[in-house]
């Protein structure tokens, strides 16, 4: 009980003292931006991939993180999302930096794009918490495949249009607090909003474009250590996209005996997701999540599924691995 007192004196500590300020600079962001249309995918299994949205996050274990998740949506349905993430982040000698970088491929339909980033984070240490800035630089790659579409009408110029500027460069930008037993955190992916041109529409001179539109998240959550060695892990991600409402997926996870945790989670475009994570051997893990959806998809797809395996490694011997909750 005077654990669960502790743990709710922090988060009104924190949320009193700083969530005000990352909520601020969130919503200034949204405010300033003109309306399209969401583009980034996003996993059930979050909580384990946070560098892909948040740079900040690099070097919050004390050691080597690495993370491969694989994301299959809407099995069944020709050309549904595919999706596979890299994750690899760690401190440096001097705790005060991060480094980071992640591999990321989207593939929808004929269209594939590819990110591939490197993150930096700084992080003022305080006696029972960090606060940490980060940034992340790199190059996203985009291709058409036309010839995987079998349209109606053979022959439309506007199918079989060369991709150009297939490479452009990318940046995204986060701010990431945490303690012992709780974290939050504000970022935005995208920051140049570059355009990439798909072709030319001549005689007409048209051109056909997609544009890189800014993606921002906030992330929070904590840890409650209930009796008989189960931890509950309740979480929120929030995202948001121009022209999109905002998409939030509320999730609590349980694990028993430092060994094994399932948990639920509840994304607001009516998708039901359950979740389990495996500690198979020191420092490795297996994951797996499945949606289950609501909408006017439902009866045309087997849901959603979501394989990962986590590995931490220890790196600096003066430092101790701890148990990785966040």
């Amino acid at each position: 009980m005077n654990c669960l007192k502790t743990v709710v004196g922090s988060l009104k500590g924190f949320i009193s003292v700083l969530l005000p300020g990352f909520v601020v600079i969130f919503f200034a962001g949204l405010a300033t931006q003109p309306l399209f249309a969401q583009q980034d995918a996003l996993f059930t299994q979050y909580m384990y991939t946070k560098l892909e949205f948040n740079p900040a996050y690099a070097g919050s274990h004390e050691g080597l993180s690495l993370d491969l998740l694989g994301r299959f949506q809407w099995v069944g349905i020709e050309g549904a999302p595919k999706t596979l993430c890299l994750t690899a982040h760690t401190p440096l000698p001097n705790e005060r930096l991060g480094l980071g970088m992640y591999v990321y491929m989207d593939q929808l339909g004929p269209s594939t794009d590819y990110n591939v980033m490197g993150s930096f984070a700084y992080r003022i240490l305080f006696n029972k918490s960090k606060l940490c800035f980060g940034i992340s630089a790199g190059i996203k790659y985009y291709t058409v495949n036309w010839t995987a579409l079998n349209p109606k009408d053979a022959g439309d110029p506007a199918l079989s249009l060369p991709v150009r500027n297939k490479v452009v460069p990318d940046a995204d930008f986060g701010i990431y607090y945490y303690a012992k037993n709780y974290y939050a955190g504000v970022s935005a992916k995208h920051l140049f909003q570059n355009q990439m041109v798909v072709g030319n529409t001549a005689p007409d001179g048209q051109n056909s474009y997609t544009r890189l539109l800014r993606n921002y998240y906030f992330i929070g959550g904590g840890l409650i250590h209930l009796p008989g060695n189960v931890q509950l892990m309740p979480s929120l991600l929030l995202k948001y996209v121009q022209n999109c409402p905002l998409q939030a997926d509320i999730s609590a996870r349980i694990r028993f005996l430092s060994i094994i945790t399932l948990g639920a989670s509840y994304r607001t475009d009516n998708a039901l997701c359950l979740l389990m994570e495996l500690l198979v051997y020191k420092g490795l893990s297996l994951g797996y999540s499945y949606d289950i959806w609501f909408n006017a998809l439902k009866g045309n797809n087997r849901g959603s599924h979501e394989l990962r395996i986590g590995y931490d490694i220890e790196m600096f011997n003066t430092r101790r691995v701890s148990q990785r909750y966040f």
